[in-house]
């Protein structure tokens, strides 16, 4: 199995929104950018890199709304990067720029500098100055905010996750010693865990935020064979809700893309008529069906 990438839908701005995230960090770039049919008018699609981490961006119209219920934590790890406090503080004040502070940068019980941040596109951001002790981690790791409905799942959510991907493992985790509020015992205030090569954080919150889980941030499973993509379909829409064109809501309200490596490397190197010829028939699909892509994408 290839890494999992967050795949953010934009308005207009996938582009611009990429560029920008393209001067946040060292080793962050704009991969590949281009265009395809869909009902309505033409997409954009963008793959970029932030610190490391694969991003894919769409500007498909309708509004969906970024909200803080996936978002992103950074990693500055000072006993890699001797410099770490400093750069936390650079990397804020880009991203502050006609955004909205969520937490303060400021000292917390669980970091020395540490502050949330919804940046001009409205993605979230998490830069922590992290605990140089612990075990490594990528700069660039996506976190869910389990909030209500499903205030108090996150652990239960993370045993689903490592039970479907057949690489996972749990990592850190702590849950709160006592009631907090509408918070109870026992959730977590923070875990993390591993699937697919990919680290991905957990928090639960039963505070009133006002936004959940929905399509604006999914998470896109790169699948090479036509068994990837029927077992992890079947896996991740059990109780779920399965969409078009190789999209689900999970259990728990998270969106995921079962998403073939035929169709993301038509989007990436194929010519214009046969990214026409591949969207065409990638829009009639459901679960995603490999061979029938292969077809479009050779023009049989």
């Amino acid at each position: 199995m290839l890494p999992i990438k967050p795949h953010l839908w934009f308005d207009q701005e996938a582009k611009q929104a990429a560029e920008f995230y393209a001067t946040l960090m060292p080793d962050s770039a704009i991969n590949y950018v281009n265009h395809f049919p869909m009902p309505g008018g033409e997409c954009q699609i963008v793959e970029f890199t932030v610190a490391g981490q694969p991003f894919l961006g769409i500007s498909a119209g309708h509004k969906l709304g970024i909200n803080p219920s996936i978002s992103f934590m950074i990693n500055f790890d000072p006993s890699r990067d001797p410099d770490a406090a400093k750069h936390i503080d650079e990397v804020w004040s880009k991203l502050i720029g006609n955004g909205k502070v969520l937490m303060p940068l400021d000292s917390y019980p669980f970091s020395e500098r540490y502050g949330w941040v919804a940046d001009k596109y409205g993605v979230s951001w998490q830069l922590i100055l992290t605990n140089h002790s612990a075990e490594e981690r990528p700069v660039i790791v996506p976190s869910l905010l389990f909030t209500e409905p499903v205030a108090g799942k996150a652990d239960e959510a993370i045993g689903f996750y490592c039970s479907v991907f057949k690489d996972s493992k749990r990592g850190s985790t702590t849950q709160r010693p006592q009631d907090m509020g509408p918070d109870k015992a026992g959730t977590l205030m923070f875990a993390d865990f591993y699937i697919d090569k990919t680290w991905l954080a957990a928090i639960d919150s039963a505070y009133p935020h006002g936004f959940g889980f929905n399509d604006a941030v999914s998470l896109l499973i790169p699948c090479e064979t036509q068994e990837e993509i029927d077992y992890h379909w079947s896996a991740l829409s059990a109780d779920g809700q399965p969409g078009q064109c190789g999209w689900l809501k999970d259990k728990y309200g998270v969106s995921w893309q079962v998403a073939s490596t035929v169709m993301l490397d038509a989007l990436k190197n194929g010519s214009p008529e046969q990214i026409v010829r591949v969207t065409q028939v990638f829009m009639t699909m459901k679960k995603v069906d490999i061979e029938t892509l292969h077809r479009a994408y050779d023009g049989e």
